[in-house]
């Protein structure tokens, strides 16, 4: 049991790393993406950029490796569910990495061609197009539906905070494709349909990292 709680400590480290990075990430990439014309006519600061890409980079290591530090502990409970926990955090890092190449993109403009407003507007629609698919429909998948469900059935978190992630997971899908599908923005409904698997990746980070895994669940005293 001591290096299932070992384990639990590493993977809540890490669910906390992506929590961190990602916000950053994107707080730092806000002047490229509201206005990238102005951006690669002069008005921009490459090193919030470049730093903004190197958090998107440790997130997509964090992202891959809460995936595979968990697997040995919840496989003993379905070991389907626990690779598809796997290919989700790997997909979604997929389109992370696609939209820092996107940005960087911009920025690269901004030196070679500064009069390419069109395509630089075009780079940062389809970085908003990479969000979308990766933290906007695989994220409540993986994140909200395969995990919560992992998490509640094993008893490795409180059942009931569990179900945050198996809410959250449906309500973030629902506001996604209604983005998708140009029912609503991305600022409006979603505000709102984002809250409770926020507070599910944030509560699994903390509560990992600080507590370790319920001692009481089933599934640390199997063998792996």
């Amino acid at each position: 049991m001591a290096d299932d709680q070992r384990t639990a400590r590493i993977f809540g480290v890490l669910f906390l790393t992506t929590y961190i990075t990602s916000i950053s990430a994107v707080l730092l990439f806000q002047p490229v993406l509201d206005d990238p014309a102005g951006y690669i006519a002069g008005d921009g600061n490459d090193s919030q950029i470049y730093l903004g890409a190197f958090l998107e980079f440790l997130l997509i290591l964090a992202n891959v490796g809460t995936a595979v530090v968990l697997y040995p502990v919840v496989r003993r409970l379905n070991e389907t569910l626990a690779i598809a926990f796997v290919a989700a955090r790997i997909i979604e890092s997929v389109f992370i990495a696609v939209g820092i190449i996107f940005v960087l993109g911009i920025v690269s403009l901004s030196h070679d061609s500064p009069g390419a407003a069109d395509l630089a507007v075009s780079l940062a629609a389809m970085k908003d197009w990479t969000f979308l698919f990766g933290p906007g429909l695989i994220v409540p998948v993986g994140n909200g539906l395969i995990l919560g469900y992992l998490m509640y059935r094993s008893g490795l978190v409180p059942p009931r905070m569990a179900l945050l992630g198996l809410v959250g997971g449906p309500l973030l899908l629902i506001g996604s494709l209604g983005v998708l599908f140009d029912l609503w923005d991305q600022t409006s409904a979603m505000s709102l349909l984002v809250i409770p698997e926020f507070i599910w990746e944030l509560f699994i980070g903390i509560y990992c990292t600080i507590w370790g895994f319920r001692r009481a669940s089933p599934i640390l005293s199997r063998e792996p």
